[in-house]
Order: C-alpha cells, then sequence, then structure tokens
C-alpha cells in the first residue's frame, strides 16, 4: 500500500533553513515524479517544486527559486526539499506528492495522485 509521510517541518527564524524529508513506501519511486506543494491558511495550494523521474530533471516557483533545492534518493524512498533563507511569507502546511510520471513534471497538482499529510512550516521571528 501507498505511503508519503512527511517530515521536517519546524518554527525557524527568518533567514534560517530547514529539511523536508518525504519517506514514501509501498512503491518504487525511482519511476515516480516527486513534487512539494505548500498551503497557507486561507490561501490556495501552490506548487514548490518537483523532479522528474525520467531524467532527474527540477522545476521550482518564482517564489522559491534560488533558495530551495529539490533532491531524491531512490535507494532510500525518499525525497527531500532543502529550504534556504527561509521568508515569513513560506510560512505554509508543506505536501509532497508523487505520481509515475512519462514526461517531465510540472507543479499541476491535478497530475498528482498520491499525498502526504502535511508538515508545517514557521517562519517567524
Amino acid at each position: 500500500q501507498l505511503r508519503l509521510v512527511e517530515s521536517g517541518g519546524d518554527l525557524v527564524h527568518p533567514g534560517g533553513s530547514l529539511r523536508l524529508s518525504c519517506a514514501a513506501s509501498g512503491v518504487t519511486l525511482n519511476v515516480y515524479a516527486i513534487a512539494w506543494f505548500r498551503q497557507a491558511p486561507g490561501k490556495e495550494r501552490e506548487g514548490v517544486s518537483c523532479i522528474s523521474s525520467i531524467d532527474g530533471s527540477t522545476y521550482y516557483s518564482d517564489s522559491v527559486k534560488g533558495r530551495f533545492t529539490i533532491s531524491r534518493d531512490n535507494a532510500k524512498s525518499t525525497g527531500y526539499l532543502q529550504m534556504n533563507s527561509l521568508k515569513p511569507e513560506d510560512t505554509s502546511v508543506y505536501y509532497c506528492a508523487i505520481e509515475p510520471l512519462t514526461y517531465q513534471c510540472r507543479l499541476n497538482s491535478d497530475e498528482y495522485n498520491a499525498w502526504g499529510q502535511g508538515t508545517q512550516v514557521t517562519v517567524s521571528s
């Protein structure tokens, strides 16, 4: 049975860093694209980053480009989101999602059918 579990969320000061993890079980992760989305209270879900399975290409939203880095360790069935230079506007619940896409990933939430439960990231002084 497919299961995704996010971890690593925390309270951090502006300018700080966090690394989120997305542990997958019940799947062969190397054939899945991995994406990270976030949703703040009262706001729509926003795509943050994704990494393709076919060629390892990555994609970032403009709001996090240059600050966040997505990666994957297929041997550990885990995806990661390294978040640096965090800002208060990065405060959200972060979700990972996977899908066996046969093309380069995109940040379209409708394309992902497996989701984790989310992990809270709070950036505040």
